[in-house]
């Protein structure tokens, strides 16, 4: 895999584990050097820059050139678990498992997914629990969430609790991998 260059305020961001507009502010005040792309008006950072930045601030480098999507998967069946990490492994993408709601949220957190897979009915609290408690920390606005389930449930009730998609159990892995896809694309 290329190093790259250049990376997005969004991209350092998750990187870091910090929200997108702390490093505007860093980059703002001076503590993070970047540059302004004029054809597309995004402010983007040197590589050197960041590297001085996170060692500067005590973070690991350990992400640093992970362009792979990071996917959370948060199911309380271990079998279907196990078929998420081996498809979306597969496909390139990183991958957390989470059996229930609590250990979901908390694992969001450390974790930072581009895109949060969640059932829909779990053993301690429901997935559009979850959603909304994801969607009112302003620090995880970056993370995507797709909700699935197996009962009836509205789509549209979903889709209103901060769903970015809903799928409704069984269905196509193929098509799932492609909204992961389109819906973690980086800036």
């Amino acid at each position: 895999m290329a190093t790259k260059n250049t990376y997005s305020t969004r991209e350092v961001a998750r990187i870091c584990s910090v929200r997108e507009q702390t490093i505007i502010r860093c980059l703002d005040a001076g503590r993070l050097e970047g540059l302004d792309d004029p054809a597309s008006g995004a402010r983007l950072i040197p590589r050197d820059s960041v590297i001085r930045f996170m060692q500067e601030n005590d973070i690991p480098l350990d992400d640093l050139d992970s362009d792979r999507i990071r996917v959370l998967v948060v199911d309380d069946e271990q079998p279907l678990l196990d078929l998420f990490v081996d498809l979306l492994e597969r496909e390139g993408f990183e991958v957390k498992t989470a059996l229930t709601g609590y250990d979901g949220g908390l694992l969001t957190q450390q974790f930072r997914p581009d895109v949060l897979l969640l059932d829909y009915i779990l053993p301690d609290i429901n997935g559009d629990v979850v959603s909304r408690i994801i969607r009112s920390n302003p620090g995880l606005n970056d993370t995507r969430i797709i909700l699935m389930a197996a009962c009836d449930v509205s789509e549209a009730y979903l889709l209103s609790q901060g769903a970015d998609a809903f799928f409704h159990k069984p269905f196509g892995l193929d098509q799932l991998v492609q909204c992961i896809r389109t819906l973690a694309k980086h800036e």
